[in-house]
């Protein structure tokens, strides 16, 4: 690991959070609110959640963007948490029981290629010792969850990992085949798998006070012969998802909980950018609790109906495209 000084980078911080699950149409897919991000990056230093610019064997990351997990990025607008950024991190993988032997052997010639081409520094993988059983499904309200039967035996590979000098962990569990979304193919359905993906994620970041992203496995991996919409197509053309997930934690930033002048805090956040209407989580509210400016992006809606007038926040700025929110920062942070 090599750790940075924020200050050596000139470029204002501000995060642009598309939440999972939640059919965003931008983001809402397999890394296609990854142009917007690297568009934003131009003129900013973009704190980007992993749903914005993971997709599967690819990644919309650069390096003027600071990969931040959903239960990091709730604390960090608390003002409870800290970013440090670093380069080379250690990289752990915990990989479920019950993925079949097959399956594993993609995922560990994944992490070969990984390491080849990328050069991370991946220092071993954990299989748990029992199997995790994760189940999905869409809720009432449209957006993706499900359960985990056993997080503890999650919790105790990643110890281990942490134990060998880890810094960050990728986790893949054994998922179902999903069930066949027509929409979601034609890029207007609900990523039935990314609400448990976060729920695993924010889980295990807050018991082991690591970066920890989830990515799935499926036993089958025929790769689609049907075209399928350009949002979704990253998720169409490989066995693994897993690669997004080590070229992006490789460089992301680690956690402090103590507060230090080198590192990064809310205080040093100047924008939030959300969908249009999913202004429904914490980090809105603290956002504007602490002055931090929030956009609301029409372009980009879910399937929520949370907008700043549901939750009371007029101050919340509203604009039409992530173009227009881009020169509207621009221009009030050249002002000061």
């Amino acid at each position: 690991m090599n750790m940075l000084n924020y200050k050596y980078n000139k470029k204002p911080i501000i995060a642009m959070v598309v939440p999972t699950g939640i059919g965003a149409s931008i983001g809402g897919y397999a890394g296609d609110a990854s142009l917007t991000a690297r568009e934003l990056s131009k003129d900013f230093k973009v704190i980007v959640n992993p749903n914005v610019v993971n997709a599967a064997c690819f990644s919309g990351i650069n390096n003027n963007m600071l990969y931040t997990e959903g239960w990091a990025l709730t604390e960090l607008f608390k003002g409870n948490l800290s970013l440090i950024q670093s380069q080379n991190n250690k990289i752990g993988v915990i990989f479920d029981k019950s993925i079949s032997k097959g399956i594993l052997n993609v995922h560990l010639n994944t992490i070969n290629a990984v390491k080849t081409v990328y050069g991370v520094n991946i220092i071993g993988y954990e299989i748990t010792k029992e199997e995790v059983g994760v189940n999905f499904f869409n809720t009432s309200s449209g957006i993706s969850s499900g359960s985990v039967m056993n997080n503890k035996t999650l919790i105790e590979a990643g110890k281990k990992l942490i134990e060998k000098g880890a810094e960050v962990l990728a986790v893949v569990c054994k998922f179902d085949e999903p069930p066949e979304d027509d929409g979601y193919k034609d890029g207007n359905g609900v990523d039935i798998v990314g609400g448990i993906e976060a729920v695993i994620s924010h889980y295990m970041t807050r018991e082991l006070k690591v970066p920890v992203v989830h990515a799935p496995a499926f036993e089958n991996i025929d790769i689609t012969k049907e075209l399928v919409d350009s949002k979704a197509a990253a998720e169409y053309i490989t066995p693994t998802f897993l690669p997004c997930l080590l070229i992006a934690l490789s460089n992301s930033p680690l956690y402090s909980f103590e507060k230090r002048e080198q590192h990064i805090n809310n205080k040093n956040i100047k924008a939030l950018i959300m969908p249009f209407n999913a202004l429904g989580s914490s980090i809105v509210l603290d956002a504007v609790k602490n002055n931090i400016k929030v956009f609301a992006v029409k372009e980009n809606k879910s399937v929520l109906n949370i907008t700043k007038n549901i939750i009371n926040k007029n101050d919340i700025i509203e604009t039409d495209t992530y173009i227009d929110c881009q020169k509207i920062l621009k221009e009030k942070l050249n002002e000061n």
